[in-house]
């Protein structure tokens, strides 16, 4: 499975897409980042792209949107993640990395592994 590599350029910005909220913290996650928020996962970069699990509803509208796509590898991309069109503006990149917040914020906090 090809991981495709980006800049660090691609790491600040994704890291300026993510609001400050509680429990929220962006972390190293496989090489790249990810946004988790009490544990759990609702953003993440893979090479120059930016996915977000945004829950069902939300998942179907942003399907809507030209230039989203599968997120992840392409031999596996991950359930329930779309990746934001790269022409996106960052003010709607945030706000749907906002929304996927939101939602995962409502599931129970991830337990850490001993």
């Amino acid at each position: 499975m090809d991981m495709p590599k980006h800049t660090d350029e691609a790491k600040e910005h994704f890291r300026s897409l993510i609001t400050e909220a509680p429990g929220v913290e962006v972390k190293p996650m496989f090489g790249s980042l990810g946004a988790f928020v009490n544990g759990n996962m609702f953003a993440g970069l893979f090479g120059e792209e930016v996915g977000v699990k945004p829950g069902e509803e939300a998942l179907a509208e942003l399907r809507e949107v030209p230039g989203t796509g599968p997120f992840g590898p392409a031999q596996r991309p991950m359930n329930g993640w779309l990746s934001l069109p790269a022409d996106m503006a960052d003010e709607d990149k945030t706000a749907w990395t906002d929304r996927a917040r939101d939602h995962i914020a409502t599931l129970p906090p991830k337990v850490k592994k001993k």
